[in-house]
């Protein structure tokens, strides 16, 4: 297949629309990451995205929209807290899902009663969902378990030849996915950590804001959640599977700033004299954006520097993004950390 790359030009753009409508894939710049957009309501289209990635097919895709009124084709009913958080933050990073009308279909959802949805803040993402005139289905535009990608160059690595088409775009300013919010029951749930954090929305909507517990339990190999009955069915993208894994091992070292200088120092010593390329990833204490902006980018560079082993520096998760980046970091690691 030849992959086509647009412009971020209205023509280009209504030629990359065109795609979608007949049921193309389009990777498109948001911004949080790059998505890989298929029209929503057409099952088959939907199924290409998945073959495309190599994704689960039980893992639900987010819909974007370009005005926040089409999310009246994709639910039946909103909630005032609904109305109140689309008021308040969007367009932007902030994914809701709420109940799932039936036209829209299950294989968009992973077979869920729910749909997740946002309204992305970039242009030429709402001219492209506008000019499709159809919700676009977009799940972060790589393969499968490999980090985001945040440049287009990203996307092109992995999938020139296996997608229609591909926007061109400047780097995405915010750096990782959306908020996830479950707003399906009375109970406001935080399904994916982001840059909208829970006083974000506690302060918009005056209700508490609670984390769903899986996000702090490790999957096992196969994707299942130790301790909980049943197989575990997502209502977000990211919860279930491995994500965002360089190809370099990684290892993340936690505990007091000093402490984790000397031990990234001593073990990056002890690599290289075994001959190692060693990748060394510690942000500034507190430069929470920063981190989840150059995060996905800096696994990505040191997969072409063609690193051996990445060493990260903990952040703390007492902040909002903090915790969202590190809800990353863990999953690219595997889980793999070591507290000094």
């Amino acid at each position: 297949m030849n992959t086509i790359l647009f412009e971020p030009k209205t023509e280009e753009i209504k030629k990359a629309a065109a795609i979608i409508k007949k049921g193309g894939l389009v990777a498109f710049p948001t911004e949080t990451v790059y998505g890989l957009g298929a029209d929503a309501l057409n099952e088959d289209a939907v199924g290409r995205v998945y073959e495309a990635k190599g994704r689960p097919s039980d893992n639900p895709m987010i819909v974007h929209i370009s005005r926040a009124s089409d999310i009246g084709q994709l639910t039946p009913m909103l909630s005032p807290d609904i109305v109140t958080l689309i008021d308040t933050f969007w367009p932007g990073p902030l994914t809701l899902v709420v109940k799932r009308k039936d036209g829209v279909p299950k294989r968009t959802t992973g077979g869920l009663d729910t749909v997740a949805v946002r309204m992305p803040d970039n242009k030429a993402a709402l001219e492209l969902i506008n000019w499709a005139g159809v919700p676009i289905a977009a799940p972060s535009a790589n393969i499968s378990g490999r980090p985001s990608p945040t440049r287009y160059e990203d996307v092109v690595h992995d999938l020139d030849g296996k997608i229609d088409g591909i926007i061109k775009g400047e780097p995405c300013r915010v750096g990782i996915e959306s908020t996830v919010l479950d707003v399906t029951t009375d109970k406001l749930m935080i399904l994916r950590p982001g840059i909208i954090t829970p006083s974000n929305i506690e302060a918009a909507v005056g209700k508490k804001v609670e984390f769903d517990p899986t996000l702090k339990i490790r999957p096992d190999e196969n994707g299942k959640m130790p301790g909980m009955d049943g197989e575990f069915k997502p209502k977000a993208p990211g919860m279930k599977y491995k994500h965002y894994a360089p190809k370099a091992d990684m290892l993340i070292v936690e505990g007091a700033r000093d402490d984790v200088k000397r031990e990234i120092a001593r073990l990056k010593a002890l690599n290289e004299g075994m001959g190692n390329k060693v990748g060394v990833l510690l942000f500034e204490e507190k430069a929470f954006l920063e981190a989840a902006h150059d995060f996905f980018a800096r696994l990505r560079d040191m997969d072409k520097e063609g690193v051996d082993i990445i060493l990260a520096g903990a952040l703390s998760d007492v902040n909002g993004v903090g915790f969202a980046v590190m809800n990353r970091m863990l999953k690219s690691a595997g889980y793999n950390i070591v507290k000094v």
